[in-house]
């Protein structure tokens, strides 16, 4: 499909979509008020959800987010250029698709890491760091050409345009500015370009500086891996791979284009110095719709003429812009503009929407979900507000895809749904805090629970009896199968204690005994576990020099209990008869059978 759409959009410049994306550029070119330090785009918040509801703010909507629109060139990159070529060989000593194939060399190390990460830390997702690359090309040109230091900082502010409602999404300031330096409306942020409030939940720190900062390339991708790899999407199913793009950005025609840069880096590429790399020319103007991955919006930007390398402009004072058409000056005092009220400033208070009772066993899924309700002070139902779901407590449970917060829209009941819980290892209480994205009012508390895992029946899997003798070792080891509703009950928590009787379970101080690592002699183990089919092999078992019969008893977490029979016994000292003697006596009893007098019987 990628493939395709390409082709019809290069038929020529005189077919509908060759004029669409020239007057999209051309709209793009004139937008007012934004400079190239501040190109970008930006999320929007008025896209369709994704499917765990951590997109955009209200259904529906595209928010007309721009975002660059060059396809991949028709020649194919292979042979790539050297990695060794100069930055001066680009386009002209190797052909255009090599010098597009060419990723700054920061950009492409921080895609190939977050690559690395995921795939050790969700091996089911199979993220290709060339979907990334394509996402980082079509989101912001890789970092505007690799406009970045060596530890992936962007040398320039990348922020999308104000969501202020106006040709945009509207989503009010949340974060402070602290991300965009805006403290009324959000922008998008960095070279992924993500709002500040998905990057609350979403952020990660790919570099290692205990800060996750969306304006370093490290950061970024990793997050944006980390976003692509959740609701247990395995991108190396097709289908997957769509979802999690269109999770990014709700729009075909960016499916299309991500596509197409995905197979064209998949064909080859090649690093390039940072700075270097070719910058996109084409954004989608205002009439383009797109959905995306953390907020609404969308924007225009000046974009230099293909080849023409762009000069980076200072960046502005955390909270200012450039001015529109007339507006007054920086600098000069005004009133500042009253916010047009939304869905989010009618929010009183959250309501729990009938969750039930939060209970699970370790390593399996939730079997609830939360519900949660958006309502005015009158008890009215608010739709299209952003409601954030944060786990709290010492707990390694997470939402499906591994996270600890997500971000869900009400529905038109004024309900957000979070995503389904999955319980860790760890056992015990913790809580789900629901509040209200952009707004300070009542939420709500959820109180849930991890339970051990239990078995209920245990059985030796062997029945061979177990003896010894005095201050031997006992030739055969205990192992035992757990089930759990004639299910395998793996990871159950088991203890095996040496007991003195059947009537007294306490622990014998004779008898057999396992060794611990010093080699001194021990009766009980704690801190058992069977494995994944269930099984639990015990340590050896020695005898002291007492004789008897003696009891071994196991339980697990679950109430299962197992006693098993232990034999000490002295060897058998009676002697047994010789060989020789045996077959003397047998030759002598021969002898004498055959030297009795025959019987005859007359009649």
């Amino acid at each position: 499909m990628a493939a395709q759409f390409g082709r019809r959009l290069r038929k020529g410049a005189a077919t509908t979509a060759a004029a669409a994306l020239a007057v999209a550029a051309l709209s793009a070119s004139q937008a007012p008020g934004v400079t190239n330090a501040d190109t970008g785009r930006q999320a929007n918040a008025g896209a369709s959800t994704s499917a765990a509801g951590e997109g955009g703010a209200a259904g529906g909507a595209t928010g007309n987010s721009p975002y660059y629109t060059d396809l991949p060139p028709l020649n194919s990159p292979n042979p790539s250029a050297s990695p060794t070529a100069s930055s001066s060989s680009i386009g002209t000593a190797v052909s255009r698709g090599a010098a597009e194939a060419g990723i700054p060399a920061t950009v492409l190390d921080a895609y190939q890491k977050a690559e690395a990460e995921l795939r050790a830390s969700k091996p089911g997702c199979n993220l290709p760091w060339q979907l990334l690359a394509a996402i980082g090309k079509v989101e912001s040109g890789q970092a505007r050409g690799g406009d970045v230091d060596a530890e992936g900082n962007t040398l320039h502010r990348i922020l999308g345009p104000e969501l202020d409602g106006n040709g945009f999404a509207l989503i009010k300031d949340t974060d402070g500015g602290k991300y965009d330096g805006n403290s009324q409306y959000d922008q998008a942020v960095g070279p992924m370009q993500f709002i500040p409030s998905t990057w609350a939940w979403a952020g990660r720190d790919g570099n290692g500086d205990g800060v996750k900062d969306p304006n370093n390339v490290y950061d970024a991708a990793l997050a944006a891996g980390h976003y692509l790899c959740r609701n247990g999407w395995d991108l190396s199913v097709q289908a997957d791979m769509n979802s999690a793009i269109l999770s990014y950005n709700n729009s075909q025609d960016y499916l299309n284009l991500v596509l197409s840069w995905y197979e064209f880096y998949r064909k080859g590429t090649h690093s390039v110095p940072n700075g270097t790399g070719t910058v996109p020319s084409h954004r989608s103007g205002s009439g383009s719709g797109s959905g995306s991955h953390s907020g609404g919006s969308g924007g225009s930007t000046t974009s230099p003429s293909p080849g023409t390398p762009s000069t980076p402009s200072t960046p502005s004072t955390p909270g200012t812009s450039t001015p529109h058409p007339g507006e007054p000056a920086p600098g000069t005092p005004s009133t500042p503009p009253s916010l047009p009220p939304t869905a989010t400033d009618s929010v009183d208070h959250l309501e729990d929407a009938g969750t039930a009772k939060l209970t699970a066993t370790a390593g399996e899924a939730f079997a609830k979900r939360i519900s949660t309700r958006a309502e005015t002070k009158v008890g009215r139902t608010v739709a299209k507000v952003r409601v954030r779901f944060t786990i709290v407590g010492d707990t390694d449970t997470t939402f499906t895809g591994g996270e600890d917060t997500a971000t869900v829209v009400t529905d038109s009941k004024g309900v957000a749904v979070a995503p389904a819980l999955q319980a860790g290892e760890k056992t015990g209480d913790f809580t789900i805090r629901a509040s209200v994205v952009g707004r300070t009012v009542k939420g709500v508390d959820y109180a849930a629970t991890v339970t051990a895992r239990a078995a209920d029946t245990l059985a030796r899997t062997s029945d061979t009896a177990l003896t010894c003798t005095p201050g031997a070792e006992f030739a055969d080891q205990v192992q035992v199968k757990a089930t759990y509703k004639g299910a395998v009950a793996g990871k159950v928590a088991a203890t095996a204690t040496l007991i003195k009787s059947a009537d007294d379970p306490s622990t014998a101080d004779k008898g057999p005994y396992f060794k611990d690592a010093d080699g001194n002699a021990v009766r009980t183990l704690t801190g058992l576990q069977t494995d994944a089919k269930g099984l639990l092999t015990l340590p050896k078992l020695y005898a002291d020099d007492t004789t008897g019969t003696f009891l071994l008893r196991i339980t697990t977490t679950g109430g299962a209990t197992l006693t098993v029979e232990l034999t000490v016994a002295a060897a058998d000292t009676s002697p047994s008869p010789s060989p020789t003697a045996s077959a003397s006596a047998s030759a002598s009893a021969s002898a004498s059978v055959s030297a009795s007098p025959s019987v005859s019987v007359t009649p």
